[in-house]
């Protein structure tokens, strides 16, 4: 927060929530989902893993009584994030409004698909078929990927709903969540 901002007394509502923004931003930036998972390198690419990863946090904070608005926080954030970056590629004002509704509507869609897809794995379904139309359709864009990569990206996601499920709410809302780590602890 700047000086001004100090002075006046404006906090930011989302101050909260921001570590583990950013912690959703460098989690999308692991190279491992472009190189490995087969997610493309592009605009809508990161986009989807960036989605896949707020889906899979406000699905755990879901389960948290005393969150706090936290998932909501979270939300208002990845959606000042999207609007501030069709701005800087160039959309329009009046095209931002659209963009971002379906940008929403495409979390919400994946929200729905990612709970029944853990619900299903949770019940003994294996993670690339649980998974693997989710992958398809979002994450690998339609995309026919190897079953390596599909593989690799459903593990992945799952690994990292694993992780999630055992931190605490104080140590998800300080970005304390190295989701990276998960490659290392994932079996070849």
């Amino acid at each position: 927060m700047n000086i001004i901002g100090r002075i006046f007394g404006r906090s930011d509502p989302h101050g909260v929530v921001r570590p583990l923004y950013m912690a959703v931003i460098q989690g999308a930036r692991d190279p491992a989902w472009y190189r490995e998972a087969g997610v493309a390198d592009t605009i809508n690419g990161r986009f989807e893993a960036m989605c896949m990863l707020v889906c899979l946090l406000l699905l755990r904070l879901e389960r948290e009584e005393n969150r706090d608005r936290a998932d909501v926080l979270l939300t208002e954030l990845f959606v000042t994030d999207m609007d501030g970056q069709l701005r800087e590629a160039g959309v329009g004002d009046l095209m931002v409004g659209k963009h971002i509704g379906k940008m929403m509507s495409a979390l919400g869609g994946r929200l729905g698909s990612m709970r029944s897809a853990l619900a299903q794995i949770a019940e003994g379904e294996e993670a690339t078929a649980a998974l693997g139309p989710l992958l398809a359709r979002n994450l690998h864009e339609g995309r026919e990927e190897p079953a390596q990569k599909v593989q690799i990206a459903a593990r992945r996601i799952a690994a990292i709903h694993d992780l999630l499920a055992d931190k605490s709410l104080a140590e998800i809302l300080a970005g304390d969540i190295a989701m990276d780590a998960v490659d290392q602890d994932m079996p070849s």
